[in-house]
């Protein structure tokens, strides 16, 4: 079956590209980075990327702010989502910082990146398998392209260790990451050639005891807003 992807418009093949091989020079070049074992994505672990001071107060912000979670229109009625989001106030000093840190480990300018999101997951729930590009034949792809265009780099942090279950299982490719504390998980969602990687397809796996917490910010091909 062809993908959906496959003859979809790319106008920011480009800026994907280069936007990738900056990301790819930066993170590689990082001792604190270790790249994930696989020639069909790009994917780098961070450990310790926050310290358990910081897990905790974003922590405390998601469960003041968690509403259940949205998922753009895919064409079926099948519930995707099942945790809880929490908006994270942009200009509050320590998002600020802690930001400004991600934007600097990447070498992307912070008005490129969306505001950080926080997402909250009790036992049994889970984002099924999805991709974090934007699909350019949907309808909201004309408000995406005017708020920044596509989705260049995606950047997850685990909150908390999660007694069993809650991986972030890349799933056409077999590899799944278990939460760990302070752990930054970022990924290119584009081949190096600028093209859409349908290999970084992912979920977020059922929680089957405890409770996972994460932070994810998305940095667009340009400006986002």
């Amino acid at each position: 079956m062809t993908s959906p992807y496959a003859d979809a418009p790319n106008p920011d093949k480009v800026a994907l590209l280069r936007t990738g091989a900056h990301v790819r020079r930066r993170l590689d070049g990082d001792p604190r980075a270790q790249r994930i074992e696989t020639d069909r994505a790009e994917i780098w672990g961070v450990p310790d990327f926050l310290t358990a001071e910081e897990c905790d107060a974003l922590i405390a912000m998601i469960d003041r702010t968690a509403v259940p979670s949205k998922v753009l229109d895919h064409g079926t009625n099948e519930i995707w989502r099942t945790s809880s989001s929490g908006d994270v106030d942009r200009y509050d000093p320590f998002v600020h910082t802690l930001e400004s840190r991600i934007d600097e480990m990447l070498g992307i300018p912070h008005p490129w990146g969306e505001t950080m999101q926080g997402q909250r997951y009790q036992v049994g729930q889970e984002f099924k398998y999805h991709l974090d590009l934007f699909w350019t034949k949907s309808d909201y792809w004309k408000e995406e392209t005017r708020r920044g265009g596509q989705r260049a780099i995606t950047a997850m942090c685990y909150l908390n260790d999660v007694e069993e279950g809650g991986a972030t299982a890349f799933t056409n490719i077999g590899i799944a990451v278990a939460p760990q504390r302070g752990t930054l998980l970022v990924w290119n969602n584009s081949l190096p050639d600028g093209r859409p990687n349908e290999d970084t397809m992912h979920a977020g796996t059922p929680v089957v005891k405890g409770t996972k917490y994460v932070i994810t910010k998305w940095y667009r091909t340009r400006k986002w807003g």
